[in-house]
């Protein structure tokens, strides 16, 4: 049986380089990727992530746009140790939840998802609408090491194409 994999992202084009989770999620849509992934942009709404983390995901990949003080679009992949104490539950921020409270929120629900990845992009500018110059030349190779991800190893070409859309998310 092939491994289930969710892949959303979290931010908003409505800031800057919050968009680049957003573009990354939209430029996947439109790859051959495998039937076993589904696709969801959560925004900045990310409270539906919890449900969708409840959905025995083998992998779930989280794409977000954030500061972690390295240089304007440079690129990080971060296998999160599920095995740590929780972080304490906090009530939401105004931008939703972060990724730690949803896995936090998730051991409480009793949810288990047994493999959490983070591909963030360092943003240069997060106000106004569009990417900035660095972030959008990482788009293309976030995209490309997703597509690795899922797949398991270097991206090839299914021989049969999957259908694969983005799934919206529903209220």
């Amino acid at each position: 049986m092939r491994p289930r994999v969710l892949v959303t992202g979290i931010g908003t084009i409505l800031r800057g380089d919050e968009g680049f989770a957003p573009e990354v999620v939209q430029r996947l849509a439109e790859q051959q990727l495998p039937a076993w992934v589904q696709l969801a942009d959560h925004g900045i709404g990310s409270g539906r992530l919890d449900c969708d983390l409840l959905g025995g995901y083998d992998t779930t990949v989280l794409v977000d746009g954030s500061p972690r003080g390295g240089a304007p679009g440079q690129l990080r992949v971060t296998d999160l140790d599920l095995t740590g104490t929780p972080e304490p539950l906090s009530a939401p921020g105004p931008h939703g939840l972060t990724p730690a409270t949803a896995l936090t929120l998730l051991r409480l629900l009793g949810g288990d998802a047994s493999r959490l990845v983070v591909v963030s992009c360092e943003p240069r500018t997060t106000t106004g609408v569009g990417l900035s110059p660095e972030v959008k030349s990482a788009v293309p190779r976030a995209v490309g090491l997703i597509t690795e991800l899922v797949w398991g190893g270097p991206a090839e070409p299914p021989s049969t194409p999957a259908d694969h859309r983005l799934q919206p998310v529903s209220e």
